[in-house]
């Protein structure tokens, strides 16, 4: 089955605004457009629902229950309880509260294990426990293709680390992480695993059931979503860690590790990104199923017309000799987040491409520590081409005839 890719974009209305006509865009991994059933329901609980929600009167209970929906429709797709999805106001904000519960929950001679490939997001925060006197202990690239190899993280684990870090996938590499398997190798070392997922889940939201993580982290406005973060704890470790929230809303899993009020408008909105998938798989599969099956098919449908339209990308940046290629050049074993180390500024490059109605960035992205660990000249940083489902053949050949003339 093939992705029916004019039902889909006929679901963002960007495609059809004004200012963005005969532009192709190659910034999603910065931000996804919105689809239409969140941005519906985002004007509605504007227009009928800005109250304050879970009140006694018709506007604040629809509110509410609209909030209410978000967590329970979203968390049957990601394979786990209702109460082990929380929202925030972004993930590095999400990540930051988490390592401050950590920091209070670890004991001295405790470790952590970070990575060099991850966005600073899921880097940073943790970092900074080595400034309370724990132990940083950091997992690193291969410095030519940017892999993570789990043998290298077994050689790390002992008795001592409390937490290990690390990203689904990075925002530069593009590299696709076993999860699965590396949750594994944690857990029997008796640690912790916290997925940094915003580079994954743009892709296909996945069954974090399945996967084994303790904490999976991403972002609703690279997933079609408004601006907020999205976290999963699964409940043993969330009331383990120390209450990070108001004291009296110590007893509720998902306000643990929200210390300011949730924004309701969007959290509301946020189903919206259920509605849609409900949208792909009625359009392409039909009937019903649970949500996690659901939300697998779609994982799959997208994924597969991704891998079909980035190889020629790929191949393309593969044969020419002014361009590196950061991350894997199958496109079967990574997310469609190309980027290309250039032999000139890859801001300027990205200036270059917007005359050809390419849309795409150029800079370190968060990413200095990849980069870095790879040799990147950082004065020049790279030019990243990041795509999504939405993305048709069509565009990407429009984006390498662009690159012709700029590279």
């Amino acid at each position: 089955m093939k992705l029916d890719i004019e039902f889909v974009r006929a679901q963002f209305p960007a495609f059809d605004a004004a200012p963005l006509k005969g532009q192709a865009f190659f910034e999603n991994a910065g931000g996804s457009y919105t689809c239409r059933h969140v941005i519906d329901r985002l004007h509605r609980f504007y227009t009928e629902r800005k109250v304050q929600p879970y009140a006694p009167y018709e506007a604040s209970t629809l509110g509410g229950s609209e909030m209410d929906e978000a967590r329970v429709r979203l968390a049957a797709i990601l394979g786990v309880d209702t109460d082990e999805l929380s929202f925030g106001p972004s993930t590095t904000q999400n990540t930051y509260v988490l390592a401050q519960a950590f920091g209070q929950w670890m004991q001295p001679g405790d470790a952590f294990i970070v990575t060099n490939q991850d966005h600073e997001a899921n880097s940073g925060p943790w970092r900074r426990l080595a400034e309370r006197g724990f132990e940083m202990r950091e997992w690193k690239i291969n410095p030519e293709t940017g892999h993570l190899d789990p043998a290298d993280l077994a050689n790390l684990l002992d008795d001592k680390v409390r937490v290990v870090a690390f990203p689904h996938c990075s925002n530069v590499v593009g590299e696709i992480n076993d999860v699965a398997a590396i949750c594994k190798i944690i857990h029997q070392a008796g640690a912790v695993a916290c997925v940094d997922g915003v580079s994954y889940a743009p892709h296909g939201l996945p069954d974090v059931g399945k996967l084994g993580a303790d904490i999976y982290l991403f972002s609703a406005y690279k997933t079609y979503g408004p601006h907020q973060g999205i976290m999963v704890i699964r409940r043993d470790l969330g009331f383990k860690l120390p209450n990070q929230g108001h004291h009296f809303n110590g007893d509720s899993l998902y306000k643990r590790f929200t210390p300011a009020g949730p924004d309701h408008a969007q959290v509301a909105a946020s189903a919206g990104m259920a509605d849609y998938i409900d949208a792909l798989y009625a359009h392409h599969v039909g009937g019903d199923a649970a949500p996690s099956v659901k939300g697998a098919a779609v994982h799959d449908l997208m994924q597969a017309h991704e891998h079909e339209v980035l190889q020629p990308l790929l191949d393309y940046a593969s044969a020419k000799n002014s361009v590196r290629l950061i991350g894997p050049e199958q496109a079967a074993s990574r997310a469609p987040t190309v980027a290309l180390a250039l032999q000139a500024n890859a801001e300027e490059a990205a200036a270059q491409l917007a005359p050809h109605g390419i849309m795409a960035g150029g800079g370190d992205f968060y990413a200095q520590r990849p980069l870095g660990a790879m040799g990147v000249d950082m004065d020049l940083g790279v030019l990243r081409l990041s795509f999504v489902h939405y993305t048709s053949k069509a565009e990407v050949d429009r984006l390498i005839e662009a690159l012709d003339h700029v590279l």
